[in-house]
């Protein structure tokens, strides 16, 4: 709220008319509301931030696995993780070199079945709530302006596993471009390196034939890692 200080009486300052000054303070207020909002979006949209958003998101569908099925989960985690991360760049890095070898047809399709997969997998993998949580550990700089951002699967009666995030600016926004399994397992460069040999030997239609079956099973609950 603006409010007026008259600074005109008693040893108070005049402008050059003789009139009193009115001190208006409502300005400091303003400024320091702006500047507090601006911290508080760089905070909401920060790297912390994003993994915080994923990480409850796995949450809920962990504790609503089993009621929402596997194609309820995948509804559930596909619009935040469009959101959160980097998909259509780690499609990309995904393929290594072969990307420069690939139409602009293919490069649309294979941007679109990376991404279904990548849903399905966490769709498939978090399906049922037995006590898990998700510690946030806190974030540092890395290499080439990303950023780690690392935390901890907490599950009872079994081994505590640590998930890095790598996040990356892309249009100004903050976006996973890499999770690393037990803390060190880059999952984008196995991703790679599979990827790259199925290339190699049978090509990209096959590529794209393997992955699709992939995405079958895991729907059919088949083909799970072990889960956190």
């Amino acid at each position: 709220m603006c409010y007026g200080v008259p600074l005109g009486e008693g040893g108070s300052r005049l402008d050059a008319a003789g009139v009193p000054v009115m001190s208006w303070r409502c300005g400091v207020i303003v400024v320091s509301m702006l500047g507090l909002s601006a911290v508080a979006g760089a905070a909401d949209s920060g790297p912390t931030a994003v993994v915080n958003r994923f990480d409850d998101t796995l949450l809920s569908v962990l504790k609503d696995g089993e009621s929402l099925g596997y194609e309820g989960r995948v509804k559930r985690l596909q619009p935040v993780m469009q959101e959160v991360f980097a998909l259509d760049y780690m499609a990309e890095k995904a393929l290594g070199r072969h990307w420069n070898d690939l139409s602009d047809a293919d490069r649309a399709r294979w941007r679109e079945l990376f991404g279904e997969f990548t849903v399905a997998n966490y769709a498939a993998n978090f399906d049922r709530f037995t006590g898990q949580r998700f510690d946030m550990l806190g974030e540092e700089a890395s290499t080439s302006g990303t950023v780690l951002v690392k935390t901890k699967v907490i599950s009872p009666g079994t081994e505590d596993v640590p998930l890095t995030y790598r996040l990356q600016q892309i249009g100004g926004t903050w976006k996973i471009i890499d999770v690393f399994l037990k803390g060190t397992v880059s999952e984008l460069a196995l991703r790679r390196s599979d990827y790259s040999s199925a290339l190699e030997r049978d090509g990209f239609a096959a590529l794209t034939s393997v992955v699709r079956a992939k995405i079958a099973d895991l729907a059919a609950g088949r083909g799970k890692r072990e889960r956190p």
